[in-house]
């Protein structure tokens, strides 16, 4: 009878169970790779000690006052958060969306504790509405911002449709439901409804700035014609409280929350996961961006 060699079969396993455990590591590398991927997340990041300004940044165009509100009740609740700071460097963007963070700050001024905007370079339109909100506003001398007006803007292109043989078929109930349609140009009755509407949410605006900004209605009409000032001229006319930098803004914070010293700085930094990079970049494409935006919006549009 031939017997085995006990050294030749205790080298295979030693090799085995190497291979298993070689695989088991690529296999928790490959995992935390792909959840790397997948995963985003919020975490705060504090700067000093003590009692805190918490600064929430506000920047790009306004489509959805979700996260905003979201930050600004988190540190609403918390209690070493003497004071709030919007950071806002935004064209505007939806009008609801901009009323929305708007009533959100007055709500937390009135009732909780002190908000102070600190304006980028841009806080225009709806990145102006929200600011009405709050304790005091402070531009750079060469913020741009106003742009106190509505607009709706909307594509016809039923002339192109035409001439690649494309024709739109639509059944609706309400002359009105598909007013705005890109396929065909717009009636005369519907541009109508559609400049009362704008026209109506403009009111809104000017009345929200004559209550916050305390300036006569007339005085607000003049300047509510959709034109953009620098912050210079802002804080002449009383659209802004002063002038400064973001640490000017964080002092004021700081001392409207009855800090003593220099207030320690808290902001939440937010993880993006590349797959939530790769649909970002999507969503902001020309196409997308222009079938996803609202109808009527407080917006500062370049020319």
């Amino acid at each position: 009878m031939v017997m085995g060699c006990p050294m030749a079969a205790g080298s295979g396993t030693r090799w085995a169970v190497a291979i298993i455990a070689v695989l088991v590591v690529i296999g928790l590398v490959i995992t935390l790779f792909f959840l790397a991927l997948i995963r985003g997340g919020e975490t705060e990041e504090t700067v000093g000690y003590g009692d805190k300004v918490a600064v929430v940044d506000l920047k790009g165009t306004i489509l959805a006052s979700e996260d905003i509100i979201r930050q600004l009740k988190n540190f609403e609740k918390q209690s070493s958060v003497r004071a709030i700071l919007l950071r806002v460097d935004s064209p505007g963007g939806s009008a609801a969306a901009s009323q929305e963070i708007y009533e959100e700050v007055a709500r937390i001024r009135d009732h909780t504790k002190p908000v102070v905007v600190s304006m980028g370079a841009m806080a225009a339109s709806g990145g102006y509405y929200v600011s009405l909100g709050a304790s005091k506003i402070v531009a750079n001398p060469a913020t741009v911002t106003g742009s106190i007006g509505v607009i709706s803007q909307f594509m016809d292109v039923s002339e192109l449709l035409k001439k690649i043989g494309i024709r739109d078929e639509t059944v609706k109930g309400g002359k009105f439901k598909d007013a705005g349609t890109p396929f065909r140009a717009m009636t005369g009755e519907e541009k109508a409804y559609f400049e009362k509407l704008t026209k109506n949410i403009h009111d809104q605006f000017i009345a929200d700035v004559v209550k916050e900004r305390r300036l006569p209605l007339d005085t607000v009409r003049a300047y509510a014609d959709g034109r953009v000032f620098s912050g210079e001229q802002a804080k002449s006319i009383g659209l802004v409280d002063t002038l400064g930098s973001i640490e000017d803004a964080i002092r004021l914070a700081g001392k409207l929350g009855k800090i003593k010293g220099e207030p320690a700085v808290v902001r939440e930094r937010r993880r993006v996961s590349l797959v939530e990079r790769f649909f970002e970049s999507a969503k902001e494409g020309v196409v997308g961006s222009r079938l996803n935006e609202p109808i009527v919006e407080y917006k500062f549009v370049a020319p």
